[in-house]
């Protein structure tokens, strides 16, 4: 008997994805629910998976193509998986000849297995990917352990990538690759932004020495606590949910010709993915502690890794905070996430001489970066979020006494 397997609803008013990446092939055995293929949409890649046990007949999309949801992708034919168990067995019992041709076919499994971004990632770094331990969803090759392994990866080793040095034609070799729909719609969303708010960017410091001793000091016992680790997200976004109390225009939106407040906090926090960038988003961050923020972003990051983020986990937000200070960013200026109407960027954190009571003193500093709709928010505004921001995270006390 022959299957369908079709594209599943992708969520609200998404109509269609791009086929990323086929997990599996035709001849391949399959278990009921077992992921098949990975799907791309406008907001996060997610799994498609077998509804019925057997084997994979025809995929009918290639990698790349645009599918709509309901459109037929591939077949599978049940009561098959028991044939395909015993294809081994018969392998086996050839002669040593057929199992001298199949030896050669194991590193393009690996290959087969690497999504689009992770053979990119295994061409331009020279990394064999049958040589890393994947930690993707089923064990598969991420583009974040090829780029891991790639820095980790021995000066004495960089011979090899020098291999294809001796085609002395002289020639000059491009690689064109097709957009994902991740990265078309952040594009898009990002010159609509820049094309429609009127963004200016503010900046201020921070002195992290209190938020760092407090990290220091409790970190163990915050670990042992709660099961989550204790970062110094949860501290901005606690202070931030505070500032944006006290200046509701920055925690608001324009929406034609109306400015909406919310009297609640969706803080949406930039995370890696394997594709990129996304922003799940923290609901209601105004009733978590800084615990309860540090298991959400914790929970967000593990699972943008395995790419099991869910669309509507990605909806909403009416305050963005992104940390470039973890890729070693000094400085940005940060584009709006419409419709809201404020980002704050994070950055990195680095030991710089200040003037303290008239002393100049070695402190771990951190630039602000607050880029906002000067349509809704005034200059006197941002400055006063940021300075609430700064005083809150320079004097965390503020923070459990609400000033």
């Amino acid at each position: 008997m022959t299957t369908e397997v079709k594209v599943p609803a992708l969520g609200e008013s998404i109509t269609e994805g791009t086929l990323g990446q086929w997990l599996k092939k035709p001849g391949d055995a399959v278990k009921a629910d077992e992921a098949i293929a990975s799907l791309e949409t406008d907001k996060v890649a997610i799994e498609v998976n077998a509804p019925v046990a057997g084997v994979i007949g025809t995929l009918t999309v290639n990698e790349g193509d645009t599918v709509e949801v309901g459109a037929v992708i591939a077949t599978i034919e049940e009561g098959g998986a028991a044939a395909a168990a015993s294809a081994p067995a018969s392998k086996a019992e050839a002669a040593p000849a057929a199992a001298a041709q199949q030896a050669p076919a194991e590193p393009a499994k690996t290959s087969d297995a690497l999504s689009p971004s992770a053979k990119r990632a295994a061409g331009e770094t020279g990394v064999d990917p049958s040589t890393v331990a994947g930690t993707g969803k089923d064990g598969r090759v991420t583009r974040v352990d090829i780029e891991g392994a790639a820095s980790s990866k021995p000066a004495a080793s960089a011979p090899a990538a020098a291999a294809p040095a001796p085609a002395s034609s002289g020639g000059r070799k491009e690689e064109r690759v097709k957009m994902t729909r991740l990265r078309q719609t952040v594009a898009k969303r990002l010159k609509e932004a820049q094309n429609t708010a009127a963004m200016l960017t503010t900046f201020n410091d921070v002195d992290m020495s209190a938020v760092i001793e407090a990290r220091a000091k409790y970190k163990d016992l915050f670990e042992k606590k709660h099961g989550v680790r204790l970062g110094f997200m949860g501290f901005f976004v606690k202070a931030a949910v505070q500032a944006l109390r006290d200046i509701p225009a920055v925690n608001g939106s324009i929406e034609g010709d109306e400015i909406v407040y919310h009297d609640y906090v969706d803080v949406s926090v930039a995370v890696s993915a394997p594709n990129g960038l996304v922003v799940p988003v923290i609901r209601d961050a105004q009733d978590l502690s800084v615990a309860g923020i540090e298991k959400t972003i914790g929970d967000f990051g593990k699972r943008a890794k395995d790419g099991t983020l869910k669309m509507e986990e990605m909806k909403g937000g009416t305050f963005t905070i992104s940390n470039g200070g973890v890729f070693g960013s000094l400085m940005s200026t940060p584009i709006i996430n419409p419709p809201q109407s404020a980002v704050l960027g994070l950055h990195r954190i680095e030991d710089r001489p200040v003037v303290v009571d008239g002393q100049v003193v070695v402190r771990p500093m951190m630039y602000l970066a607050l880029s906002y709709d000067h349509r809704l928010i005034d200059g006197r505004e941002a400055v006063t979020f940021l300075v609430a921001l700064k005083n809150a995270i320079e004097d965390p006390t503020r923070l459990l006494i609400d000033l």
